[in-house]
């Protein structure tokens, strides 16, 4: 009875009009909105590695711990519930997070290796995938900057006053972002290009004079 007549006069110094509560509202469903496209560019990537793998194998089948390492992360990822009750999980955010990143990292290995197999990157359905690699990431880097943007606006106004009151009592929480020491892997998409050309070959310095 006590908590709920506190409750009932920390409401009335509100007024309806400025206690933030529209716009919590309105910034929570933002951060589920940009969560969902984030869910959705990574479903996109992960579609694509089984394709990958199997045209890569084909080509260079004694690269098997590089391919395991990519179809292992591929079914961590899938393992890993990306909910929205997530966003209001931190431990189970940085899963989230780990698990993709993982799979980022198993797939430039594979990038890497393929750079050994001129075969492989002249084949037709190889190149598509990577065509179709690159601008999943691409999409990846702009939804999650997106969510970043969102989730600072979501977490300010459940900080700010009169908004933290109307956030303390309806339940609202800070919710989790992209750690900033991932940052600028975030911002780069794994590089696929197979065209770029070597590196100009620095010349020996000059013996010097007798």
């Amino acid at each position: 009875m006590r908590k709920f007549l506190t409750v009932l006069a920390a409401l009335a110094t509100l007024s309806l009009t400025n206690c933030g509560y529209n716009a919590i509202q309105s910034t929570d469903e933002q951060v589920k909105s940009s969560w969902s496209e984030v869910v959705n560019q990574y479903q996109r990537r992960a579609d694509l590695v089984p394709n990958l793998v199997n045209s890569v194998k084909g080509f260079a089948q004694q690269e098997k711990d590089v391919l395991l390492g990519v179809t292992n992360a591929r079914a961590k990822v899938g393992s890993v519930q990306a909910t929205p009750e997530v966003l209001n999980d931190p431990a189970a955010f940085q899963k989230f997070q780990a698990a993709q990143g993982e799979l980022s990292s198993a797939l430039s290995r594979l990038l890497v290796v393929t750079e050994n197999y001129p075969q492989l990157k002249s084949d037709a359905l190889f190149t598509n995938l990577m065509a179709q690699l690159e601008g999943t990431e691409n999409r990846i880097t702009v939804a999650r900057n997106r969510y970043i943007k969102t989730v600072q606006e979501y977490n300010v106004g459940v900080r700010t006053f009169p908004n933290n009151i109307t956030a303390m009592l309806f339940g609202y929480k800070e919710k989790p972002n992209f750690s900033v020491a991932n940052e600028s892997e975030i911002s780069t998409a794994p590089k696929v290009d197979f065209n770029a050309p070597a590196p100009a070959s620095t010349p020996a310095p000059a013996a010097p004079a007798k």
